[in-house]
């Protein structure tokens, strides 16, 4: 099997019922439900190349544990400490387009100005709008989209006519555990510079917050922390306590009481995350001026409905793809992707999210009451 990055992996003005939403922009963006939860553990994971600094949080022993490397993480600096840090790479996004005006976070990748924010933080002014980026000295300059990714939610904008700026350093989601301190940063509300703490409250979180516009899901396999994210948090980083960016801080999940009035909804104590790991090669294509790529199987799956076969359904394959060479066929059952367990549709799209295509994976599944495993090299989506 070849070894893979896997990073376990805008708000509109009404939320429906307990719903997830994207926590970007203030006042432009919009919401989804949530409709999946994944609760199981993170496998071990290999940490991708960056193009900024790659702190020194990623490079452990081989023989140490993800316990033993958040212990030392958690002593290596208070809240205090790593907002002083931080806050010199965070930037608040101003965006204004042809349906309206918000504002979102992001994280300077490099000195000479290129940002990386959520997907949605920008997308109203992806034609004919303009997007302002804001520093924490109080200056600002106008940007330009380099590279947007709806499956991923991720995009990555160029400030223009500026130099010598605090990039931010690149951790590895891979060394998370749950129980860990971490801190997000960003511009709640507009708030710029605004520093949360709290814990990683899971990981592996099959998160949807809706579809592309050819239907793709945009889902993600989040960090869910109870830091709190609000509108106009989404771009910004989630980082852990050496400083490292491990996350992108993109949706919130809200409680129905919040529905009824006329504001935005806040944070109950659920946010998530994107890891940084399964989107950085991501970030690098963007970054190149290149279409970003992803994994996949060549299959459609909704949810399997039987309670003995809990798992995601094979509704169609793909001729000639990766699934219909490795014997998957319609009916079929999805259970486990290498040690995760696939608990329905959401669970599956966010685990092949996190690999890249050209991974080799294992996958465990039901052909009516035959239990079959099998290795499959992932697909690429690039035409």
């Amino acid at each position: 099997m070849s070894e893979r990055s896997r990073g376990r992996a805008g708000l509109a003005a009404f939320v429906i019922g307990t719903s997830l939403v994207v926590g970007g922009g203030a006042g432009v963006g919009g919401a989804a439900l949530w409709d999946q939860t994944q609760t199981d553990t993170p496998s071990s994971r290999t940490s991708p190349s960056a193009t900024t600094t790659v702190s020194d949080q990623a490079d452990q022993q081989p023989d140490e544990t993800a316990d033993d490397q958040a212990q030392e993480q958690a002593g290596q600096g208070s809240v205090e400490d790593v907002a002083a840090a931080v806050l010199p790479s965070v930037v608040k996004i101003d965006v204004v387009g042809p349906e309206g005006a918000g504002s979102g976070s992001g994280i300077i990748l490099t000195e000479d100005g290129r940002i990386l924010t959520n997907n949605h933080v920008i997308d109203a002014a992806s034609d004919t709008g303009q997007i302002v980026v804001n520093f924490v000295d109080g200056t600002s300059a106008e940007a330009t989209i380099l590279g947007a990714d709806p499956l991923t939610d991720t995009a990555v904008i160029q400030a223009e006519g500026v130099s010598d700026l605090d990039a931010g350093d690149i951790g590895s989601s891979a060394s998370l555990a749950v129980g860990q301190e971490v801190v997000a940063v960003g511009s709640p509300f507009g708030l710029d510079a605004t520093v949360t703490s709290g814990i990683v409250s899971a990981l592996d979180r099959p998160v949807n917050v809706g579809r592309d516009s050819i239907g793709n899901a945009t889902t993600y396999p989040a960090i869910q922390t109870d830091a709190a994210i609000n509108p106009g948090n989404s771009g910004g980083p989630l980082v852990d306590m050496t400083g490292a960016v491990v996350g992108i801080n993109s949706s919130i999940r809200t409680a129905a009481s919040q529905s009824g009035g006329a504001g935005q909804a806040g944070s109950i104590g659920l946010g998530f995350a994107i890891p940084i790991d399964g989107v950085m090669p991501v970030v690098e294509q963007m970054s190149a001026g290149e279409t970003p790529t992803h994994a996949r199987l060549g299959i459609k799956v909704s949810d399997a409905r039987s309670d003995s076969a809990a798992g995601a359904l094979v509704g169609e394959v793909t001729a000639g793809s990766t699934a219909d060479e490795g014997g998957l066929a319609p009916g079929d059952v999805i259970t486990r992707i290498d040690d995760m367990r696939i608990t329905g549709a959401d669970s599956l799209v966010a685990t092949i999210r996190s690999y890249r295509p050209g991974d080799t994976v294992a996958l465990t599944w039901l052909s009516g009451d035959e239990e079959k495993t099998g290795d499959f090299v992932l697909d690429s989506d690039a035409e």
